[in-house]
């Protein structure tokens, strides 16, 4: 369907702009009197070479469908037909993915699909639980309560995604520095200093030489090093995207020294935050645990959710078979039991949700205290090391030169 730039006046005599997709451009006038506006211009807008190669399209990020999701929501609670705020936001949406999607969810639901329906056409965008909340909220006639829920779960999963991001950051971005310093040294400067040495026809002092033999190692092999490292990450990938591969990553990285916590409390956050929000959507428990599962990104973890969820079609509840598991805290597990015997579940589990968002909070700060000393003396320790070994034979000079 062609995209038609317009340019027009409201029945205010405000200007307004902007772009629709239209079959043509009778239709174009045709939408934009039931929009109380005259058209000054109306024309086809020029075409993207680039348009149909996903690679130079703008990617739709979970700020983007956060902000769709908020402004549905109130125009749905508003009164606006469904068809009709989907057409709006298409129409204002300037990210140009976001807004084929939208018109391309908007002509199925207009052609006679539910909009969960429509919105699974698209899985980039709109995953499982989206669509299963969606799914709920048209069933049971809530959808503006739903979509409300939806963008305010996205937005704390924003934050806390965001949160460990930003924690992992810095030690990774201390972690580059100082290989890129180190190689440095070893390749343009120790050189300099070994030749300077080589002159005085003395022994260099054993940590001298020890930095001139990794110095030459570096430089004459640098380019098969780095090869190595792409290699041993490429094999990695392979490995991890195998179902062995996932498990025994996703075990070790529980077991983490320092990371391992971090990752179970995200993990608990996400799964108790998730499932909390689609049982008060009316989501059935079943259908819920099935989607947390799919949604952990821990493999280990979204085992232990399929085993409570075969469990639970047993006829058990959901607090024996999550303790059965050994990855859910005990604090946990004793909570959601007192909500089951209450019949909140639901909000014990939005509890649970907002105790482990602070504690990850903490966790983060903890961590990053510990990371920023632990880094100084690293690098501190190894440019020390470089420049006394480096020092070292300018102390012998004298009794050379003798």
């Amino acid at each position: 369907m062609p995209l038609y730039i317009w340019k027009g006046k409201n029945s205010y005599g405000e200007k307004r702009k902007g772009k629709m997709d239209m079959p043509n451009e009778a239709a174009v006038h045709g939408h934009l009197k039931k929009m109380r506006i005259t058209p000054s211009l109306v024309k086809e807008a020029p075409k993207d070479i680039f348009a149909n190669i996903p690679f130079f399209q703008p990617k739709v990020t979970t700020k983007d469908v956060v902000v769709f999701t908020r402004q549905l929501s109130t125009m749905i609670d508003a009164g606006l037909p469904l068809v009709q705020s989907l057409e709006i936001l298409g129409d204002q949406q300037e990210n140009i993915t976001f807004k084929k999607v939208l018109v391309e969810v908007r002509m199925d639901v207009e052609a006679g699909a539910t909009f969960a329906d429509a919105m699974k056409k698209h899985p980039k965008i709109f995953d499982n639980l989206y669509c299963n909340m969606i799914d709920a909220g048209e069933v049971g006639g809530i959808l503006d309560t739903i979509l409300n829920r939806l963008a305010t779960f996205m937005e704390k999963a924003m934050v806390l995604k965001k949160k460990v991001k930003g924690a992992l950051t810095y030690p990774f971005i201390c972690l580059c520095i100082s290989i890129v310093i180190l190689a440095v040294i070893l390749i343009f400067v120790v050189p300099v200093f070994d030749s300077m040495f080589a002159d005085f026809g003395a022994s260099l002092p054993a940590l001298t030489q020890m930095v001139v033999d990794m110095s030459n190692l570096v430089k004459h092999n640098f380019i098969f090093m780095v090869m190595g490292v792409g290699f041993v990450i490429f094999v990695f990938k392979k490995i991890y995207a195998t179902e062995k591969g996932r498990i025994k990553g996703d075990a070790l990285f529980l077991k983490l020294p320092v990371f391992g916590p971090l990752i179970r409390k995200v993990a608990v956050a996400k799964f108790s935050r998730t499932l909390s929000t689609m049982l008060q959507s009316g989501v059935p428990i079943l259908e819920a645990l099935n989607v947390v599962g799919r949604t952990a990104g821990n493999k280990i973890i979204e085992i232990s959710i399929f085993r409570v969820a075969d469990a639970i079609s047993e006829g058990r509840t959901i607090a024996e078979p999550l303790e059965e598991t050994g990855v859910f805290p005990t604090m946990v597990v004793q909570m959601i039991n007192v909500g089951e015997s209450t019949g909140a579940l639901d909000t014990m589990l939005e509890k649970i949700a907002d105790f482990y968002d602070e504690e990850v909070d903490q966790a983060v700060e903890n961590m990053t205290a510990m990371i920023e000393p632990f880094m100084m003396v690293f690098l501190g320790g190894m440019i020390g090391t470089l420049v006394v070994s480096m020092y070292l034979p300018i102390f012998k000079m004298g009794s050379v030169v003798n």
